[in-house]
């Protein structure tokens, strides 16, 4: 199969490599609006496979020059490009995914272009990463395996392995999606009612294998479409896990409209917005670098099977790749998307229309292919109902 990842970023990159490690895979083009990047991560690759170009998105010439070449398309870029690049890949009829950003309805302008992907054929699976993404996916197993779903619970974070001042927080994907998941709502279930509300509240504590005592608390846009896909459910919500102590630092910058996107200042007789100066001044100080840094991640998905409560949860502890210096966050998203991209180019998914990754990747196997890759996602089933706390 033929692959076009757009995006020559740390996720574009790795989900490069994985492709071009693929038996499966024939050819491989990276694409970036910055050529020189674009060939860097090329030549450091090092595959016969694989090959980078220039293409700016913004661009629909020539980006409907770069999309109908290819057998599956990975979007590995900004949020802000997925409408855009979805309805070109539905309108040229070309299987699509991509990394996902729920924040805005991104994802939501997208699943409305279901009757164009159904009349051009095509298939398109948003929200592929981690958190969209992994999490949709093994809460749709979970799902799958009870007679009916009643709570889904997820607790998700990226950190480094040993925790820093100012907030114990190195930045592994931009810091501007952190900003949007800490200061947009929430969205969760309570007792079969949906409801918004504020992100960085209810801290929990939580603990992992070597890890803890750490803090759990909600943020925006992490469960994308499971309350969608699965409307009946009595209790559904997502947390992001950090070290403790960073939900209350981090809300007073909220709580000072410091994050807010469309808040500006008057300085010197210059507007300005201080979100924008916030980012300059935050992201050299939580550059992860060459730190190590760990996912952590466990879905809880209870319900009743043969009438009888059983719950089942899924955990995962990963770290950085150091042979590669792959981080752990690219080791799991960018996996992620390779493995279901190519389920989409080797007919594992044929399906067409646009489906949320609950609704449509086989868990089974994408857990084994994410343990062929050094990601292992453990299942425990106990015959108890879990709420939340």
């Amino acid at each position: 199969m033929k692959v076009g990842v757009l995006g020559a970023g740390l996720m574009g990159k790795e989900a490069a490599r994985d492709l071009a490690g693929s038996p499966g895979v024939t050819q491989v083009v990276l694409a970036d609006v910055d050529l020189e990047k674009a060939n860097q991560v090329s030549a450091t690759l090092k595959s016969d496979k694989l090959t980078a170009e220039r293409v700016d998105a913004k661009n629909q010439d020539e980006l409907e020059a770069f999309i109908r070449r290819f057998d599956v398309i990975i979007n590995a870029l900004f949020y802000t490009f997925n409408e855009t690049v979805a309805a070109t890949a539905i309108k040229l009829g070309v299987n699509a995914c991509d990394l996902g950003g729920h924040i805005g309805g991104a994802t939501d302008h997208i699943l409305k272009l279901q009757d164009e992907a159904l009349k051009n054929q095509m298939t398109l699976i948003p929200d592929l990463g981690v958190a969209p993404g992994m999490i949709n996916i093994l809460s749709g197993y979970g799902v799958s395996k009870l007679d009916e779903a009643e709570t889904i619970l997820i607790r998700v974070g990226g950190i480094p392995v040993q925790p820093e001042p100012p907030f114990g927080y190195n930045h592994v994907f931009s810091m501007e999606g952190v900003f949007d998941h800490y200061t947009d709502p929430s969205f969760v279930i309570r007792n079969g009612e949906a409801k918004s509300i504020p992100s960085l509240s209810e801290i929990e504590t939580i603990y992992f294998e070597k890890f803890g005592p750490l803090e759990a608390f909600h943020t925006a846009g992490g469960t994308s479409t499971i309350g969608h896909s699965f409307p009946y459910l009595k209790n559904l919500e997502y947390k992001t896990i950090r070290y403790p102590g960073h939900a209350e630092k981090f809300k007073l910058l909220v709580d000072l409209n410091l994050t807010q996107r469309d808040y500006t200042v008057e300085v010197n007789g210059q507007t300005i917005k201080p979100r924008d100066v916030l980012l300059k001044v935050l992201d050299p100080i939580v550059d992860l670098k060459d730190k190590e840094d760990v996912v952590l991640l466990r879905v809880i998905v209870s319900g009743t099977k043969d009438g009888q409560p059983k719950t089942y949860t899924y955990e995962m502890v990963t770290y950085k790749d150091t042979v590669h210096n792959v981080t752990a966050m690219a080791r799991s998203t960018a996996y992620t998307i390779s493995v279901v991209a190519q389920m989409l180019g080797n007919g594992t998914i044929t399906q067409k229309g646009i489906f949320t990754p609950e609704r449509i990747v086989p868990g089974k196997l994408y857990i084994e292919e994410m343990a062929k890759r050094g990601v292992l996602i453990k299942e425990t089933v106990l015959d108890q109902k879990t709420e939340p706390i």
